[in-house]
């Protein structure tokens, strides 16, 4: 036997065993995707579509809306789960009755043991709406639970628990501007809103890293819908998933509004534009939420307004600036006619979006423009 060739075949070896040994274990402990097997998906689902779901690298509750009148057994739901590799998931509650769902939690824990994260699936029958009007009046809100950073918001939900409709852009303002206070980001609440408490949206500097990178400013922006902050620098419009699943045909919102532009008005370079007025965002779209294919579809900051399954468009165009709390009206427009029995089965979402800078995801805008809303409702057509 060649004794080099030995000795080389036993050092490569050697070399390999180290290389394998001295590999990191993964710290990352999140789930990426969550579903659900149920014998008659229809019978308990609106969808087949709704039996999966990608989860968002920031979102810590998972929910699965089934049909009220469902015919299955809740308690027995068992998901299953795609994790960051290497991770391990243990359950540690679950509340799940056979008619009116839930709650089950778990912990995710990393490869290497040094991290985890606590996951909430939440198994939700929808209450079909009975009034004709629905109210948003932002009185549920708190510093997000882990860092306690800045603040989320809730939604009074038909049985009167808490959901998680409302998202903004807090959490990619976190990474600009980490030593930033709660009261200094964009979305903050306002203890002296209309009647109670309300939103206050910031058009903010991003400080050193967000001019470097070109991206100097971040509008006050709160919507129906999700952030994934974990894309909000390389993809900011597709960060943006907007609207919920709406079971009513919408005819107006109403609410009240106060609005301040900014002094100076720049571009993304930073450049001042001479004459130029920020302006604010409030507008509603309601759209159908699977595509002709029957793929489910969300809208992102580059269609919002723009795609195909828009039915309706509520939109206040120019927002005049008030000092007062000022009442509006907007009548959605729709372009197409409502399918009742696909409304009946979930298939529409409805996306509020309002923001202190128009153009605010071009990151132009005025620091310091500010928007401030309260008492909004969504009139509705009276269920027969």
């Amino acid at each position: 036997m060649n004794v080099y060739k030995w000795m080389t075949g036993l050092l490569t070896c050697v070399t390999l065993t180290s290389c394998f040994k001295e590999e990191p274990l993964n710290a990352e402990c999140d789930i990426e995707q969550v579903s659900i097997h149920v014998d008659n998906p229809l019978n308990v689902f609106f969808t087949f579509s709704d039996t999966t779901q990608t989860v968002n690298a920031s979102d810590d509750v998972i929910t699965f809306r089934v049909r009220r009148n469902h015919d299955g057994d809740l308690s027995k739901i068992e998901p299953k789960f795609v994790l960051t590799p290497g991770a391990t998931i243990t359950q540690l509650s679950n509340n799940l009755t056979s008619d009116k769902g839930g709650r089950l939690t778990y912990r995710v824990t990393s490869e290497d043991r040094q991290w985890n994260r606590i996951y909430t699936i939440s198994i939700q029958p929808i209450v079909r709406t009975v009034n004709d009007t629905v109210a948003y009046n932002f009185e549920h809100f708190e510093l997000e639970p882990k860092e306690k950073k800045y603040y989320i918001w809730h939604n009074t939900l038909d049985d009167g628990t808490l959901g998680n409709d409302w998202a903004n852009g807090n959490p990619g303002f976190r990474i600009a501007r980490p030593s930033a206070q709660p009261s200094e980001y964009p979305s903050a609440p306002l203890e002296n809103g209309f009647d109670g408490h309300a939103v206050q949206l910031t058009t903010r500097s991003t400080g050193f890293l967000g001019a470097f990178v070109k991206k100097p400013i971040a509008a006050g922006n709160f919507f129906l819908g999700t952030f994934n902050v974990s894309i909000a620098s390389t993809n900011p419009l597709q960060a943006t998933s907007f609207g919920v699943p709406f079971d009513r045909a919408p005819i107006t919102m109403t609410g009240y509004y106060k609005y301040t532009p900014g002094p100076t008005y720049k571009d993304k370079n930073g450049k001042t534009i001479p004459n130029q007025i920020d302006e604010a965002s409030i507008y509603a779209v309601f759209y159908r939420n699977h595509d002709d294919q029957g793929n489910p579809l969300t809208l992102h900051g580059d269609d919002v307004k723009t795609n195909s399954q828009i039915v309706a468009i509520a939109d206040m165009g120019k927002v005049i600036p008030v000092d007062t709390w000022t009442a509006f009206e907007l009548t959605f427009d729709y372009s197409s006619t409502i399918d009742y029995a696909l409304l009946e089965n979930l298939g529409y979402n409805l996306a509020i979006v309002l923001s202190s800078s128009k153009e605010g995801d071009k990151f132009e805008g005025a620091i310091g423009s500010t928007l401030c809303i309260d008492k909004l409702r969504i009139i509705c057509e009276k269920e027969e």
